[in-house]
């Protein structure tokens, strides 16, 4: 049966530790320097930790390295990749191709999606010079997705959940160009979370003040059959700045909604441990903008969350009246004393209070300034929620059945795993027959059953002694203890090992001529693109371009069709942020998406 994989983001050891007892089948994890998220690097001890943990039930842990790299920090990075080669861990996301000319241990590669993943062609060359799996384009559809599985067999890996980049994958230069700040280079400003005004050639305001660039967050899971008809096989949730219990409730629920079609699919997860919540996921619970598809089957769903860049949570209804200290909503809610709400004002602008106590229907806040009868309430803090999730969200145990057995001086207990893995821990002894049969068997089948705190569950029992035995419970807890060490051990040692690492060859790169877009900012990586074909090679923005006058980014999102303003051919637009900087917005109709022109 094909494995299917659920992977996870892991911002530190706590979210990391979160995603595996909930389910995630892999996680991902920033390297130390280098990641393209800054602000979430681990050091080799941690990143040491969380592979320990993760090996246990067979989730692979990958390392996040996927920044664009100055000659200078070359040096460096081969040095962090070596001592994670050292720690075990099971794959290296990068973005440059400058790495692939350094003497790396055998890792498998990810291609980042910073590498722009969306053609057959582009994802065929990055197979043949030895990446185990490519991170595809975001902005892909479903046929698109179908058509680059016909044409390779290299994984495919697919976000499904989270925040969304409003720019194609890997080609935003808007950050960099405004301030210094490169998302290549894991510092994004995030300009696309600001406040726009949009005017027409004659300079009439079409919208004013709004987040016009802000996306809500990706939410495939009502596409997860489509999505394994085309092709995909591991399934990333975005999120490697997500606090834990946002990763808990998000694996948890992806978990549920996967293994529902495993049996229907003929699938099984990569990963060992069955999976017990001690919560009802839910990921309107936890950080969310609102939800979209991103076109992935329908290009017509508005995709923009321009009211607001910040989290919205779950709606939880209509205000029906209003008073000095407190609220009324219409119908039932299961609002609690902490919990945050927040609300659209007259002028559409996001506002929040707290709750300080429930009285019935009646919700006491700490201000109801901007409250109004009519308006839709939403819970942007699930105080119980979230700390539920904190405090002891689920736990995962590997099924092991066990065979008590005699050896020539005394006994031994076997085990076999859920994957096939046989241990046995046998103790000398005298071995003296059960007075009492039935309470004998019966107490040598619950003890071997306690198995506490330890990774394992046991299933199933079976005594195939030549008499049932009287044991104290010392002993059959020392059997216990030898065995899930032996075990344990066992895993380790049989645990599928991944294979892969950079193929040296000569084959030719889909392009011929690479502009700034391409992000070569090395002579390593220019010295890979030249050896497979390129015969022209411009540096990267982050070498020191001006981009006055250049497109700073393209994107699948359209916000004539967003603001109900689409049109065919359409004629260009402006965009005004808050620093007085224009943006020509040019539309790509048909193909549907729009370029801007710094200005």
């Amino acid at each position: 049966m094909q494995a299917l994989e659920l992977l996870a983001p892991a911002r530190d050891t706590a979210a990391a530790q979160a995603a595996i007892l909930c389910g995630a089948d892999a996680v991902y994890i920033g390297a130390p320097q280098f990641s393209a998220r800054q602000a979430a690097g681990n050091s080799i001890d941690d990143i040491r930790r969380v592979v320990e943990l993760a090996h246990l039930y067979y989730v692979r842990v990958y390392v996040a390295l996927n920044t664009l790299l100055t000659d200078a920090e070359l040096p460096q990075t081969e040095a962090i990749i070596n001592d994670l080669s050292t720690v075990g861990i099971d794959g290296l996301i990068i973005q440059d191709v400058g790495l692939l000319e350094l003497d790396l241990p055998p890792i498998p590669l990810i291609a980042s999606t910073q590498m722009h993943n969306n053609t057959p062609e582009k994802v065929k060359f990055l197979e043949e010079v030895g990446f185990s799996r490519v991170i595809l384009a975001r902005e892909l559809t479903l046929e698109q997705i179908a058509d680059i599985r016909r044409q390779t067999t290299i994984e495919l890996e697919c976000f499904i959940h989270g925040a969304l980049c409003v720019s194609q994958s890997g080609r935003c230069a808007m950050s960099y160009a405004l301030g210094g700040r490169s998302g290549n280079r894991g510092q994004c400003a995030q300009p696309c979370r600001r406040r726009y005004t949009l005017k027409n050639g004659r300079g009439q305001t079409l919208c004013k003040d709004r987040y016009l660039l802000s996306l809500k967050d990706l939410n495939l899971s009502a596409r997860l059959d489509a999505l394994l008809d085309a092709g995909v096989t591991s399934f990333k949730i975005e999120g490697r700045l997500k606090d834990a219990a946002y990763v808990a409730n998000t694996v948890g629920f992806y978990r549920q909604t996967l293994d529902g079609l495993l049996a229907k699919k003929r699938l099984k997860k990569s990963s060992s441990g069955t999976i017990s919540l001690h919560f009802s996921p839910d990921p309107a619970r936890t950080f969310n903008r609102g939800f979209t598809e991103y076109a992935l089957a329908d290009k017509t769903e508005p995709m923009g969350s321009i009211d607001t860049p910040k989290s919205l949570g779950q709606r939880v209804g209509a205000v029906t009246h209003v008073d000095a200290q407190s609220i009324t909503l219409d119908g039932n809610h299961d609002l609690h004393n902490g919990d945050g709400l927040c609300f659209f004002d007259s002028r559409q602008n996001l506002c929040g209070t707290q709750v300080n106590r429930v009285e019935g229907q009646k919700v006491f806040v700490q201000s109801t300034e901007g409250l109004r009868q009519g308006m839709t309430l939403y819970r942007n803090y699930d105080h119980a929620f979230i700390k539920r999730l904190e405090q002891d969200p689920a736990e995962r145990k590997i099924e092991l059945s066990m065979t008590l057995r005699d050896t020539h001086d005394g006994v031994e207990l076997v085990g076999v795993d859920e994957d096939g893995n046989t241990a046995c821990f046998a103790m000398a002894m005298d071995k003296q027959p059960a007075q009492k049969i039935q309470q004998a068997q019966q107490t040598i089948d619950t003890q071997l059953k306690k198995l506490g705190n330890t990774p394992y569950v046991c299933t199933q029992t079976t005594t195939e002694t030549k008499q049932v035995y009287f044991f104290p419970i010392s002993t059959l807890n020392a059997l216990k203890r030898g065995l899930i060490d032996a075990m344990t051990a066992a895993r380790a040692k049989n645990r599928p090992q991944p294979r892969g690492g950079a193929v040296r060859n000569a084959v030719p790169y889909p392009q011929m001529r690479l502009t700034w877009r391409d992000n070569v900012l090395n002579a390593k990586a220019a010295a890979f693109y030249r050896r497979h074909g390129v015969t022209h090679i411009e540096p990267a923005a982050e070498s020191g371009l001006d981009l006055h006058g250049q497109t700073v980014m393209t994107t699948r999102y359209c916000l004539r069709r967003q603001l109900g303003l689409c049109e065919p051919n359409a004629a260009p637009l402006w965009l005004h942020d808050e620093d007085g900087r224009q943006f020509r917005v040019r539309f790509l109709c048909g193909a549907c998406g729009m370029e801007l022109d710094w200005i």
